[in-house]
């Protein structure tokens, strides 16, 4: 039986502790700051993404992976004669699962997973995978696998701010200039592969994100608890906590972990915006 590595995009928005945890390879998108090509999580991070648009006024561009970047990647594995499963986020969002496909189909014993998702969603299936493979599971297995549990997945994060999405033309100026004077701070959902709106909060940032976290996890017995994700643009610490805290009050979850939304969801939802996400049974 060869052994298996692991791959995904970087928007699977895991800490680098995780990502030496599953020994998974990250591939940096490509953010575009004005002409300047720069590789996500390596030559720029939120915080540079906010302070272009603060700076600009408008949103940098991301870019996939090319074909050849996938190709050399994978290669570089299978000729040590490694099976390779790679994660993209959703091919609604980008051409990376599009351009990793036609990578994978030069090669033998690649599996592409199109995650339908986002973020730490698909972080969920960097880490499942790497568990399958620790147990010994064939990696033609372990993608099946996951192409079966990626429709379990929960996704969701709440917004401080609907003016990246406007910037970004997913939201009509006169709806985010309205939900700024009211205060409303929306749901984004993952479904099918896209993004769609959810509930809409009122109130402060921490009454918000409170009112999310309990509408998400309370008094629902259709959780698998073993893992969830807190995922944030950069949420001040002291709420971050209090997140954690209601988490575990609200459903008992065998590990909470925190993670930080790379450049890509960023640069959609703003500063502040935060989600947990989880797998349903």
């Amino acid at each position: 039986m060869s052994e298996t590595k692991i791959t995904c995009d970087s928007t699977c928005d895991l800490t680098d502790e995780l990502y030496e945890r599953c020994g998974a390879e990250v591939m940096p998108l490509g953010v575009y700051v004005g002409e300047e090509l720069k590789r996500d999580g390596i030559d720029i991070d939120p915080f540079g993404v906010f302070e272009y648009v603060d700076k600009t006024g408008v949103l940098p561009k991301t870019s996939a992976m090319s074909v050849q970047e996938y190709y050399d990647t994978f290669k570089k594995y299978t000729d040590q004669g490694m099976s390779v499963i790679h994660i993209n986020i959703s091919s609604e969002f980008s051409s990376c699962y599009q351009n990793a496909c036609i990578a994978a189909s030069e090669l033998e014993n690649v599996y592409v997973i199109d995650s339908r998702n986002l973020s730490s969603g698909s972080g969920h299936l960097v880490m499942r995978a790497h568990e399958m493979a620790q147990e010994g599971l064939p990696a033609a297995q372990i993608a099946d696998e996951l192409n079966r549990i990626k429709e379990k997945l929960d996704v969701s994060f709440v917004l401080q701010t609907l003016n990246y999405l406007q910037k970004g033309g997913r939201c009509p100026s006169v709806v985010a200039l309205g939900a700024n004077i009211l205060k409303l701070r929306p749901e984004i959902e993952v479904i099918n592969g896209k993004m769609t709106v959810g509930k809409k909060y009122r109130g402060s940032m921490e009454k918000s994100i409170s009112d999310y976290v309990r509408g998400r996890l309370q008094g629902r017995d259709d959780i698998d608890t073993k893992r969830i994700f807190i995922t944030h643009s950069h949420v001040p610490d002291e709420l971050v906590a209090k997140v954690k805290e209601l988490v575990k009050e609200l459903q008992p979850f065998e590990e909470v972990l925190e993670t930080y939304a790379g450049c890509t969801v960023s640069s959609h939802c703003g500063p502040c915006c935060l989600g947990v996400l989880f797998f349903k049974k």
